[in-house]
């Protein structure tokens, strides 16, 4: 991934040295447990530990893999420059390369796992400050774009709150389907490497022994894990694209913050524009390109073949570096973002009073009303107020039909915006605790 979406902690998991790192624990685990096993000469495995602090060199790596195109055998031919080639000669005994490559790859993803993890965390604390700020600030509620019926915006950040706190949940699941090692061997039957290797590189490295795999780790649970970043990145998709709506000049319900010194535009200085909102839009979308190739791995030639690993390569670093940077982007917009009250209430009474007309049409029927004549009367006068601007309240006052029906004082508390927030804080014990 490109460095401007990119964030160190993250590109450091997927940095070959840390893969050759990776790959040196497990093969000098291995050969500590071969030798409790009496496989191997205890000398040999202790030796291997020389490399303990060696800082591989990944050009002399790369330089060996021309020649052998194959890329662990040149790590453990360089690994052998550092040990000794007779100390090293046990190196690997019984593996087969995706017993490296697999746990490797597992061993990155649960650490990209829990940087994802603290990023969710820290998103959830700038929507929870949020909502608590603004659970009473009313707003209008809008379905098809179009207004509905009054809510608050605590209320919008207290959903996106509960929609990221499921994929906490999301997140934690995957990082433990992913957590899962296999030093099994060529086609996985342990026929030339005892089972108790594995168990020990996996307790060495904090992952649990694969239950069956063949030459390679069962590519469902890879599927299953990106398809929850997947799934995350929807959900920055949705926040972003609330907030895009509510910067629009004809909202301007609330806006990214907009610092000293910022240029909107090239062409116009008056521009303040939702970029980092449309900006995450656009990095859910690569994100989710990783889906499909995920799933697409699942279904491999019997025991194995690598089309999936050229897809690997990609996808597991592109999508858990720019999910991590995505979610620390959102997390800083959230924690900015700068709320117009309001403009709310402006947005609200634009139609005056349009927004009971639900509360009406339900004081209509429980006053005898059959419901559909009870619609046709007030949507008679809302249409009124959508042609011309009328008040809502006024129209109805005036319709005799309606009065009929309804008193004066009747038609009047139907116009009392806290029936709408009466149940605010239930919303908010049921998300919040």
């Amino acid at each position: 991934m490109i460095p401007r979406y990119s964030r160190p902690d993250m590109v450091k998991i997927w940095s070959p040295e840390t893969k050759f790192r990776i790959w040196f624990e497990i093969e000098a685990h291995a050969c500590d447990a071969m030798a409790d096993l009496g496989v191997i000469p205890r000398e040999n495995a202790q030796a291997v530990w020389k490399a303990k602090d060696v800082e591989f060199d990944v050009a002399r790596i790369d330089e060996i893999e021309a020649v052998t195109k194959h890329d662990v055998i040149a790590f453990l031919t360089h690994l052998a420059e550092h040990v000794g080639s007779d100390e090293a000669r046990f190196v690997h005994q019984g593996m087969t390369s995706s017993d490296v490559l697999d746990t490797c790859f597992n061993v990155q993803l649960v650490r990209a796992a829990d940087i994802l993890i603290a990023d969710v965390d820290a998103l959830l604390a700038a929507l929870k400050k949020r909502a608590m700020e603004h659970k009473d600030t009313l707003r209008v509620g809008r379905s098809h774009g179009i207004h509905a019926e009054p809510t608050t915006m605590g209320l919008t950040f207290a959903r996106f709150y509960a929609e990221m706190d499921r994929n906490k949940t999301r997140l934690i699941t995957a990082r433990e389907e992913i957590s899962t090692g296999a030093i099994s061997g060529a086609i996985g039957t342990f026929a030339n490497v005892d089972p108790r290797v594995e168990e020990h590189v996996c307790e060495k490295l904090g992952l649990r022994p694969e239950p069956i795999s063949t030459q390679v780790i069962p590519r469902d649970r890879h599927a299953a894990f990106f398809a929850a970043l997947g799934v995350v990145a929807s959900s920055i998709e949705n926040i972003a694209t609330e907030i895009r709506h509510m910067q629009r000049t004809e909202v301007l319900e609330g806006a990214e913050f907009f610092s000293m010194g910022q240029k909107g535009s090239s062409a116009m200085p008056h521009k303040k524009n939702p970029i980092l909102t449309e900006n995450l839009t656009g990095l859910a979308r690569t994100i989710r390109m990783a889906v499909v190739p995920a799933m697409e791995n699942v279904a491999l030639w019997h025991e194995r073949d690598i089309s999936h690993s050229s897809v690997e390569r990609m996808i597991g670093p592109d999508a858990t570096i720019t999910l991590d940077f995505a979610l620390a982007r959102l997390t800083g917009v959230i924690d900015k973002m700068l709320i117009f009250p309001d403009n709310m209430l402006d947005n609200m009474n634009k139609f005056p009073g349009l927004v009971m007309s639900q509360r009406v049409l339900l004081a209509l029927t429980q006053a005898g009303v059959s419901r559909e004549d009870a619609y046709a009367m007030v949507q008679r006068n809302a249409l009124k107020v959508w042609e011309h601007r009328t008040d809502f309240r006024e129209e109805l006052l005036a319709d005799e039909e309606v009065c009929k029906a309804l008193s004066k004082d009747e038609i009047n508390e139907k116009f009392d915006m806290g029936y709408h927030t009466k149940h605010v804080d239930t919303i908010f014990k049921r998300v919040f605790g």
